[in-house]
């Protein structure tokens, strides 16, 4: 069989290449559906088997961050929201999700990329659906903690270069009436390169990614931690070793905090955008796939480095050469 290794600087594989050709014309079209369906992938089991994945994005963000991520998984099978994230308090877009989490039926592989870590955090508590909790670069507070008070653990994110600035120097706040707190945060258009993408990606989608980004309120970074999923719910962490707006160091604090199994990749905050197969890749590690198994931190001290590409293939019934390194 062929063996697969990523390149250091691997660039996103087309799923078509990652399938064999046989393969798809065989599946024709994957249409999954939010309540399940799908076609049965190789060695794998048929949709309604699959747990629903749902993916909640961060700040200066939106849903169609996950396009790539949602495509990989519906062609594997995988019945996918993408759900919106209101953005304006952490207790109110944690009862946002809630509610959206109580209307799909069966198991749950719930992703929160950045703050939208923060908010799985606090909404999937008590809520015996979600299985799996997956942080893509994401805060995993504990009770009582806030997204900001956390950025702020360790040296690393640059959305502040002056830490007694009212506002981080790489924001616009906006006014939203009220009191002077009540604003809006925005990345600065010629911020946005460097902070969330680590300069990694083409100039003309980053321009795109600048002029589209959702706001959020100060409040919302602000706001303590009020339930904390992890402590009773298995998580996966994947840890872009590039993060310029959390801080890999944070990053990865929080996963060795929550005894998490973690994967470290070569790459920006913004992994879902230049590293999609290795997003997917760890999202299936959770969804209890049958995947080849990934080095776990927690108990073992290991950390895994994982192409996504290669994981994706053995559904294409290759083997995958898997890297792991002591930390």
């Amino acid at each position: 069989m062929e063996h697969i290794r990523r390149a250091a600087t691997r660039r996103a594989l087309p799923l078509a290449v990652l399938l064999p050709a046989a393969a798809l014309m065989a599946a024709g079209p994957c249409l999954a559906s939010e309540s399940g369906g799908g076609t049965t992938p190789p060695g794998g089991t048929s949709g309604a088997d699959r747990p629903t994945v749902v993916l909640v994005h961060g700040y200066w963000a939106d849903a169609s961050g996950w396009d790539r991520v949602v495509g990989h998984l519906r062609a594997l099978g995988y019945p996918v929201v993408a759900t919106a994230n209101p953005l304006r308090s952490l207790s109110g877009d944690a009862d946002y999700l809630a509610a959206r989490l109580k209307a799909i039926e069966g198991p749950v592989v719930l992703v929160g990329h950045s703050y939208g870590g923060a908010v799985i955090t606090n909404a999937a508590a008590g809520n015996p659906n979600v299985k799996s909790l997956v942080y893509i670069a994401g805060f995993a507070p504990d009770m009582g903690e806030s997204a900001f008070q956390l950025a702020a653990k360790f040296p690393g994110s640059r959305v502040t270069d002056d830490p007694n600035a009212p506002v981080p120097t790489a924001l616009n706040a906006v006014p939203l009436g009220g009191d002077a707190t009540n604003v809006d945060l925005y990345l600065k258009p010629e911020k946005f390169s460097d902070v969330f993408l680590s300069d990694r990606l083409d100039a003309s989608r980053v321009e795109v990614l600048a002029a589209t980004q959702r706001p959020a309120t100060a409040a919302s970074g602000n706001e303590p931690t009020r339930a904390v999923a992890w402590k009773t719910i298995p998580s996966w962490y994947l840890v872009p070793t590039d993060d310029r707006t959390i801080g890999t160091d944070n990053l990865r604090f929080m996963a060795k905090r929550a005894d998490a199994t973690t994967v470290e990749v070569d790459a920006p905050h913004a992994v879902m955008e230049t590293n999609p197969e290795d997003v997917t890749a760890l999202i299936l590690r959770a969804a209890g796939d049958a995947r080849p198994s990934l080095a776990s931190t927690g108990t073992s001290g290991r950390t895994a480095f994982l192409g996504g590409a290669a994981v994706l293939a053995v559904a294409a019934g290759a083997a995958v050469v898997i890297r792991a390194r002591r930390t």
